[in-house]
């Protein structure tokens, strides 16, 4: 699979990249026909705790998945997208073998 990562108006370090890279990467145990991955995390200004927020989009053939959390940290809202994902692959799946 093929993931593009965008952290925007912030530099993220490797650390959170490689995080983003690894759990977007899980998802091909869940369907290998996933084609691509689209990450976009960006900053909200606002004085809200919860002002980090993650966009995923998976590319998959005929459709594409999307998943968008803000939450107090990077890695939450990834996982929180990942989880969410998950779900719809498996309703991908099954409307592909119904």
């Amino acid at each position: 699979m093929n993931t593009k990562i965008q952290s925007i108006k912030f530099n993220a370090d490797q650390k959170l990249l490689a995080f983003a890279e690894e759990k977007v990467g899980k998802l091909d145990k869940f369907f290998d026909g996933i084609v691509g991955a689209e990450v976009a995390m960006s900053l909200e200004k606002a004085s809200d705790e919860k002002n980090k927020i993650v966009k995923i989009k998976l590319e998959v053939p005929g459709n594409d998945l999307f998943a968008e959390h803000k939450c107090k940290t990077f890695e939450e809202a990834i996982d929180l997208n990942v989880e969410v994902l998950k779900k719809q692959l498996a309703k991908y799946k099954e409307k592909l073998r119904g």
